[in-house]
């Protein structure tokens, strides 16, 4: 898959970084803060060791610079409290009394430098300003070990149907504008990637792009992950923690499912959207969120909002632009360009040399209509790509339910029509819904072997599990 490395973020572009200066002596506390404000940092004053871990415990620093010697507590001893707080934070320690004992406590606890009063200024801010920029890099590859990967061309989405060229061409209308955009589609059809493709033709394509699944995680988790949280705000959480809306900063955020998003949820993304600021959990400091939002659901959000499970408000915030991705069975004229990717990626990943794919078993994939869609279609092809032993793809490489050589039901009667007439469509999906839940019951409740019962993949199943609303 191609990749795209993502430059360093502007300078101009970070927020102020951070800094709490711990001093009993109120004069070095105001000189250092007149200092260090003046080379744009903010920062954040205390005059003994517990007024410093009280600050720290509700408000992120990146940089602590102490002294050591402090009436109540000493500076390695805020160091260390700093350090349980956030494993990240950079410390200066400075003190008139230098030792080599504090000077190895110190940065045996993750002290950056030690400096001894009387000291530079202009050293100091040299020190300062080379830690800050060594953290920021930092932060900026791990952003970047977290993006690479992430497949972003449109040579990545497959396609020629004209419904994909006319996804493509949203794309790149929308791409460079700020609006928050709704994915909708059935599940499979690609909506991570779609995603994928508008932060890379956005303005944002240089900062990061973070991805979040709203269904995969409970409501607590959830909150944590978007707005991060403050050390002791539950149990378990030791340590202060960014969440996503921080991490993208400037970027893009992915919701995906977010139709699976708890009600208490849904109210505050809402405020995010309308006022983009938050707060992490426990924590007090108001954070602005710049930030672009791409949403997707396979879910008809309409009815959610009739029955009363998605808020109609935040509906018209995420659905500002909205995309609908089409079902494979709609661009049937793209199942084969889909099937030879996938047949190029397998046979690299499992070292095969398998050319292609027979004409007969091209025509049983164009003519299926493929409930799980693109990811249904992958999972057939990594199949067939492990079991062929030929030169090409041959049927019987292909499941069963592709195949069609499974039982099918007996066909009604033609004069079993009614005079009137009927629904033909609702008919056929009560059959369907039947035959689905007798195999369940069948099974037990095995879906795995509900499935085998009727010739069909597991995914499908599923799908149609879902559907019919059978648990």
């Amino acid at each position: 898959m191609n990749t795209v490395a993502q430059p360093a973020v502007p300078a101009a572009d970070r927020r102020p970084a951070r800094i709490l200066v711990v001093d009993d002596e109120r004069s070095m506390r105001e000189l250092l803060a007149i200092v260090l404000r003046r080379e744009g940092y903010e920062v954040l004053l205390a005059e003994n060791g517990r007024a410093a871990i009280d600050l720290l415990e509700h408000e992120p620093v990146d940089l602590l610079i102490s002294d050591i010697k402090m009436p109540d507590l000493s500076g390695v001893d805020v160091l260390r409290a700093a350090k349980k707080i956030d494993q990240d934070i950079l410390g200066i320690m400075i003190t008139a009394f230098a030792s080599t004992d504090t000077a190895v406590e110190a940065m045996r606890l993750g002290a950056c430098d030690y400096l001894s009063k009387p000291f530079d200024i202009d050293l100091l801010k040299m020190k300062v300003r080379e830690k800050i920029e060594n953290r920021q890099l930092r932060q900026e590859n791990l952003l970047l070990k977290r993006t690479l990967g992430l497949s972003h061309q449109f040579s990545n989405i497959i396609g020629r149907s004209e419904a994909m060229l006319a996804v493509f061409k949203m794309i790149e209308t929308v791409g460079r504008t700020n609006s928050t955009i709704l994915l909708t589609g059935e599940s499979g059809t690609g909506k991570g990637l779609v995603a994928q493709a508008i932060h890379f033709h956005s303005l944002r394509r240089d900062k990061p792009m973070v991805s979040l699944n709203c269904g995969a995680l409970p409501e607590n988790l959830l909150e944590s992950e978007l707005f991060g949280h403050m050390r002791g705000s539950f149990t378990g959480a030791d340590s202060n923690k960014k969440g996503l809306l921080e991490v993208a900063e400037r970027g893009t955020v992915f919701l995906d499912e977010i139709g699976e998003m708890s009600a208490v949820m849904q109210v505050k993304l809402l405020r995010v959207l309308q006022e983009r600021r938050f707060r992490r959990v426990g924590g007090l400091e108001e954070i602005t969120a710049d930030i672009r939002v791409v949403a997707a659901t396979n879910q008809d959000l309409a009815r959610a909002i009739a029955e009363g499970r998605f808020r109609e408000d935040l509906y018209y915030r995420i659905n500002v632009i909205p995309i609908v991705l089409p079902p494979l069975r709609d661009r049937r004229e793209d199942i084969g360009l889909l099937a030879d990717h996938f047949l190029a990626k397998y046979n690299e990943q499992m070292g095969k040399e398998i050319a292609g794919v027979s004409r007969e078993s091209m025509d049983l994939l164009v003519q299926y209509d493929w409930p799980g869609n693109i990811r249904e279609l992958e999972n057939v092809m990594e199949r067939a790509v492990a079991l062929e032993a030929t030169p090409a793809i041959l049927p019987e490489s292909l499941p069963a339910g592709i195949r069609g050589d499974t039982p099918r039901a007996p066909a009604a009667p033609a004069d079993g029509l009614p005079e009137s007439g009927f629904d033909l469509e609702a008919h056929v999906k009560e059959i369907e819904r039947g035959y689905i839940a007798e195999a369940l019951r069948r099974a037990g409740g095995v879906q795995v072997k509900a499935a085998e019962l009727l010739g069909m993949s597991f995914r499908s199943f599923r799908y149609y599990v879902k559907k019919y609303n059978l648990r």
